[in-house]
């Protein structure tokens, strides 16, 4: 039996040319609805850039691009939008199933020790639950709120991490 080697991910700030690669990663439908929670019209490219400019003015915001085996693979963040300190990431699907997502949110935890954190998923979105669990966090509620990729409300998870 063959093993792969995983591929090397790393985290490094964010710089203007992977905003273009963010934006064709967030126009895929099928992440969009397994993230439920975006934007209200994905090909919005004025909208979207207007909110990028927004995140990266803020000091407040600990953001970095996730750079798996040499490529732009997504992106990691922290935030307080709507008042508790709330951690969230985006995967381009190509990346998907490797691994990548939970190293990067592992080392993204040891460089941002800001406690406790939170992080929400859609109920279903199974994968990014797991992610989410492999790096300490735990549910502790739920939620409902409006999915705009799906046109729904849709139930969530709110998880924690502690110390």
């Amino acid at each position: 039996m063959a093993t792969t080697t995983p591929v090397t991910v790393r985290l490094r700030k964010v710089i203007d040319s992977d905003l273009a690669i963010f934006f064709e990663q967030q126009l895929d439908p099928q992440a969009n609805y397994m993230a439920a929670f975006t934007s209200k019209n994905a090909t919005d490219h004025t909208a979207f850039k207007a909110h990028w400019a927004k995140i990266l003015a803020d000091k407040q915001i600990q953001i970095r691009t996730i750079v798996a085996g040499g490529q732009v693979a997504g992106y990691v963040l922290h935030h307080s939008w709507f008042g508790d300190p709330e951690v969230t990431y985006w995967l381009g699907r190509e990346f998907w199933g490797q691994g990548v997502a939970s190293r990067a949110l592992k080392a993204f935890l040891r460089q941002h020790k800001l406690r406790p954190l939170y992080g929400r998923v859609a109920a279903d979105n199974v994968a990014s639950r797991r992610v989410l669990e492999k790096c300490g966090f735990v549910v502790i509620g739920e939620d409902k709120g409006f999915s705009n990729a799906r046109g729904e409300e849709i139930v969530e998870l709110i998880l924690i991490l502690r110390g």
